[in-house]
């Protein structure tokens, strides 16, 4: 059986490959173009070396005995498999422009996969409430990683924000040993390496493959080391389990929260793409596509500072902490919302098909 597997997965990866490698992941056609911001379309290969790292990192951590039992964690198994899952949904996607309800089909394998390994979100005592929150959040953050990359470094440098704090608060806690460490240092390192040919002027996209890799990686390990995450000494309320996840997750959530209510209150579907995203409108506001890019990496940075200041202060948390931690969501969110909703393209609007 293992041998018929072996032969499966060659077989779907080789034809994969070979369909993917006649375009580059590229998609410019009159029929259902994908176009993010820019017009020139460009090689989205950089999901692939997302996915050659992470594996790395698992081949790294078997070869330090000390940590042979994290490959009998059904936990680090089960994102190992999830995350393979979905860089090919991704890479699919890429080389066949697929439908909207096979990607669909493909996150929800994702996050069926984490939740029967054990990776779900500790929220209610009801698990099946913990596990439809958990198919939501899952489902939820890579379709909203794939949205945000619609222009030149966003999605990377939000990505970079949210791993970066991820890392931080295990180095603080004194997790050294935790094989979540090797694993984030050696995707924090792809980022910043893909993010030196994606910045902008762009030369390389991350692709579906790359979001939808990413989407899952970062639900996964935001459901152990930021959900799930205890404080010795200390007890996080539902509260501030929320308001850690709204901090870290600040850019993804608020992006596609405003976009979600602007495409409804049109009355158009919020799953029908167009150039209305927050990053699109601080453009129209007259910044350029690096200053747009700047501005989100400056409120990843913050976010990532605070995310980790809230795990600190976790011991000694008292309401005003509450109060002015909130602020931050609060106010990122209101001000991409009120860009987003008082400015509009010059001229006629182009709408893409991309999201």
């Amino acid at each position: 059986m293992f041998a018929f597997g072996i032969l499966a997965f060659s077989l779907v990866i080789n034809g994969l490959l070979l369909k993917f490698a006649k375009t580059l992941g590229i998609r410019n056609n009159t029929d259902y173009t994908i176009i993010r911001w820019g017009s020139t379309a460009k090689p989205a290969m950089g999901g692939i070396g997302f996915y050659i790292v992470f594996l790395i990192s698992y081949i790294g951590l078997s070869i330090d005995t000390a940590e042979i039992q994290f490959f009998h964690n059904m936990q680090t198994v089960g994102i190992l498999f999830a995350a393979t899952v979905g860089f090919f949904v991704g890479l699919f996607d890429d080389a066949y422009n697929t439908r909207p309800w096979l990607k669909f089909a493909g996150q929800t394998l994702c996050a069926l996969i984490l939740i029967a390994s054990g990776v779900f979100i500790s929220f209610f005592s009801n698990d099946y409430l913990n596990y439809l929150l958990t198919f939501l959040w899952v489902v939820g953050l890579m379709n909203s990683i794939n949205m945000l990359d619609n222009m030149d470094a966003i999605s990377s440098v939000s990505s970079l924000g949210i791993f970066g704090s991820m890392l931080t608060i295990l180095l603080l806690n004194g997790d050294i040993s935790s094989p979540f460490v090797l694993i984030l240092f050696a995707t924090i390192a792809a980022l910043i390496g893909f993010l030196f040919f994606n910045w902008s002027p762009s030369k390389l996209y991350m692709g579906d493959t790359g979001s939808q890799f990413l989407g899952v990686l970062l639900a996964s390990l935001g459901i152990i080391l930021l959900w799930n995450q205890q404080v010795e000494g200390a007890e996080i309320s539902r509260f501030t389990r929320v308001l850690i996840i709204a901090t870290a997750f600040a850019l993804p959530l608020i992006d596609t929260t405003t976009v979600f209510i602007k495409r409804i209150a049109k009355g158009r579907s919020p799953f029908v793409g167009g150039r209305d995203h927050t990053t699109h409108h601080l453009s129209y506001l007259g910044l350029s596509d690096r200053q747009v890019a700047l501005v989100f990496l400056g409120i990843a940075i913050i976010a990532g500072i605070l995310t980790t200041s809230i795990f600190c202060l976790a011991s000694a948390w008292t309401p005003i902490n509450i109060i002015l931690f909130s602020l931050f969501p609060a106010t990122a969110f209101l001000f991409l919302f009120v860009v987003a909703v008082t400015t509009s393209a010059p001229g006629k609007k182009k709408e893409s098909c991309g999201a």
